[in-house]
């Protein structure tokens, strides 16, 4: 008989008995029994994984840099780990320190098991070396004493946390619950507070303090017992030698580092960055955000001592937005947490923008042929039933140019062309790009001509909306605040708030904005970028605001006090736009040429809404200005001088000024600092008068 025919028969036989197809029913069934009873109880009691949960990812800029972190219960610093930001090196030495056979093992390593029980027969006391990482993140997701009833649980929740998670979850579960001395758990929030990084690169010495620490993290806190961290380094770096991990030599230059005390966490944006930690996903370990941290770390100190030059109560805000993908670059919601109202994300707090909504006002005005920059209109007394609107300075100018009055932001033009408009449909076209205006609650009305001068609430990060569609054809787009938003930003097609060329329109008249007092026009300084700019000032001086498109951003800034207070004489031109040159600077965006200051001639049909004539208007230097030179004299490169009209001759002092040969413009060089009279006539013998004071640099 052949041996398979022989192996036939046997079963056969076994086959046809009884009792062995009883005993083989009966042992299937009980083992289908124990598995159902413990895959009933697996279900019924499954390990509590809350506490690992209750952990705050971290929000990062957008090359990786921590910006901040939110605390769990009782202050506790729990960072979830991120295992794609942690050194590999580090995980394959804890794994063949802690767990050499993490990868292999269910759960429970049973030769560590036989090893453990063996040597606590012969010792007669309980040795932890069974206890694997799983093991180990049962006891820290449930602490319990150390005991063998404790242990025998703490298998079973390492086998059932095996059964629910991949081996890295487990792994990255740990390294977040993970205890390493005071109020710090996890190896990213240890990283970061005894070394001053995230755990992404580590020396040998830092290793091996970090796989050290969660055994006994009181009693070997680096900054509180230096010498008992150090111990207990020097031993993993022998068992690190001994795992083929590091050389003698190697181990030896490691256990020369000085033990490490506590820094601050650092805290970088902090409403924004909070905003986005509070935000993210439960698996989350990190946000990485369009926020730039080197921006950000310069802006801060910035806004804050520009808030402490207007006063104890004065706070500020500044956005710093990317046309590209509206990604937010930087975000820093007010003066600091130590001024009144610190708290408070005054990028989200709605706000009166002032006159910083005209621009669009003009924009709209343009695209639908109501107006062109150089149609004339009327500067003068008028009443709309119930509503009079006086310009800022309460004088009024006749006739001006709607270049003119964008420029200067004079009112009753803006809210004569707004009036045009119609209220109601310039409110809806901001509604249709994402921008919601709110006024009071008592308000019962349909929207009026008061949201010309600010008679609404906005926020900045609105503002920052409606400029970034300025700066981009005319299309709007919703903010992005983190890389993955910017992405999408970029392949959406927006919404046409106006268009591309009354956007740019309306641009060209902003580059034409007289700077602050102090700084040199763009056209007349080397280097700086050209900037097209608008200020806004609430009622009663409450809030003071600008915004900017410059070198491909967005600046808003805002300043005011946080509780709504009046404050006397700070206007968006002074207390506001001084900060937004200053932002801009930091920004070091590329030059750009200046657009000719001269006016152009507006259709015919759109010449003039006024019955009236004018003389001529300066454009720059307005009166009260404060210029700001390099140099005086004849060497120097002079002041281009600016007005509206016809066969024009300036005087300074008396004396004429003579175009230069080759650029055709009038070029003023003060002869020192000091108050001039500047005055340009016209053909007519109309003359516009200007007192300027000039400032060496």
């Amino acid at each position: 008989m052949t041996p398979l025919a022989s192996l036939k028969a046997k079963a056969r036989q076994a086959a046809g008995s009884p009792r062995v197809v009883r005993r083989l029913t009966l042992g299937l069934l009980v083992a289908m029994g124990l598995q159902v009873a413990g895959l009933a109880l697996d279900a019924a009691l499954p390990p509590d994984l809350s506490r690992g949960a209750q952990a705050s990812p971290v929000a990062l800029d957008r090359r990786g840099a921590w910006l901040r972190a939110l605390p769990v219960e009782d202050g506790r610093w729990r960072i979830r780990a991120d295992l794609a930001r942690t050194d590999e090196s580090f995980i394959r030495r804890l794994v063949a320190i802690e767990d050499a056979r993490f990868w292999r093992h269910p759960g429970v390593d049973p030769l560590a098991v036989v090893r453990a029980a063996g040597s606590a027969a012969f010792t007669g006391e309980v040795s932890s070396g069974a206890s694997t990482l799983t093991m180990q993140t049962a006891r820290l997701l449930t602490p319990r004493p150390r005991t063998v009833p404790a242990k025998l649980v703490e298998m079973i929740r390492a086998v059932q946390i095996e059964a629910r998670l991949s081996k890295r979850e487990i792994l990255a579960l740990y390294l977040t619950l993970a205890p390493y001395g005071g109020n710090l758990e996890g190896v990213r929030a240890a990283s970061l507070s005894y070394f001053g990084h995230e755990p992404v690169t580590l020396t040998p010495g830092q290793q091996a303090l970090l796989i050290a620490l969660p055994q006994s993290p009181e009693a070997r806190r680096p900054d509180r017992r230096p010498e008992a961290a150090r111990r207990a380094r020097d031993q993993v770096l022998a068992k690190m030698v001994r795992a083929g991990e590091l050389s003698p030599l190697e181990a030896a230059e490691a256990g020369e580092d000085p033990m490490p005390s506590r820094v601050p966490f650092p805290a970088l944006a902090w409403h924004a960055a909070g905003e986005l930690a509070r935000s993210a996903r439960v698996d989350e370990a990190s946000v990485v955000s369009t926020l730039d941290a080197g921006l950000q770390s310069q802006l801060e100190p910035l806004v804050a001592r520009a808030a402490r030059a207007q006063g104890p109560e004065a706070s500020a805000a500044v956005l710093v937005v990317a046309l590209d993908g509206r990604a937010v670059r930087a975000s820093v919601g007010s003066a600091g947490l130590d001024r009144a109202g610190g708290w408070i994300d005054m990028t989200r707090a709605l706000r009166s923008p002032g006159s910083a909504l005209k621009p669009f006002i003009y924009a709209m005005a343009f695209e639908q042929g109501l107006a062109a920059p150089d149609t004339r209109m009327a500067d003068a007394p008028r009443r709309y039933a119930d509503y009079q609107p006086e310009n800022f300075d309460r004088v009024f100018h006749d006739q001006v140019t709607a270049r003119e009055a964008l420029t200067h932001s004079l009112n009753v033009p803006a809210v004569d062309t707004l009036a045009r408009l119609g209220p109601a449909a310039f409110e809806g076209r901001l509604e249709a790009a994402g921008v919601r205006l709110w006024r009071p609650r008592s308000e019962t009305r349909d929207a009026g001509l008061a949201i010309a001068l600010g008679g609404v609430g906005v926020s900045l990060r609105d503002m920052a909306v409606l400029y970034g569609a300025l700066g981009d054809g005319g299309l709007a787009r919703p903010l992005a605040w983190t890389e993955a938003e910017a992405s999408s930003r970029r392949e959406e097609r927006g919404v046409r708030l106006v268009s591309q060329t009354a956007a740019d329109e309306v641009l060209a008249i902003l580059r034409e904005t007289p700077p602050p007092a102090g700084v040199t026009p763009a056209a007349l300084s080397r280097g700086r970028p050209l900037m097209a700019y608008k200020t806004g000032t609430s009622y009663g001086f409450r809030d003071a605001v600008a915004a900017g498109i410059v070198g491909g951003h967005v600046i808003v800034v805002w300043s005011g006090r946080a509780d709504g207070g009046a404050r006397a004489g700070l206007t968006g031109r002074n207390a506001a736009l001084p900060l937004l040159f200053e932002v801009a600077d930091l920004l070091q965006s590329p030059p750009s040429a200046a657009p000719p200051l001269a006016p152009r001639n507006a259709p015919a049909a759109l010449d003039d809404q006024t019955r009236t004539t004018e003389g001529p208007r300066l454009i720059f230097p307005p009166d009260g200005a404060v210029v700001q030179v390099d140099a005086f004299g004849a060497g120097s490169r002079g002041l281009a001088l600016a007005a509206s009209g016809e066969d024009l001759a300036w005087y300074v002092a008396g004396q004429p000024l003579s175009p230069d040969p080759l650029s055709g413009q009038v070029l003023w060089r003060p002869e020192g600092p000091g108050f001039y009279d500047l005055n340009v006539v016209d053909g007519q013998g109309r003359a516009a008068r200007a007192q300027v004071r000039i400032r060496g640099g």
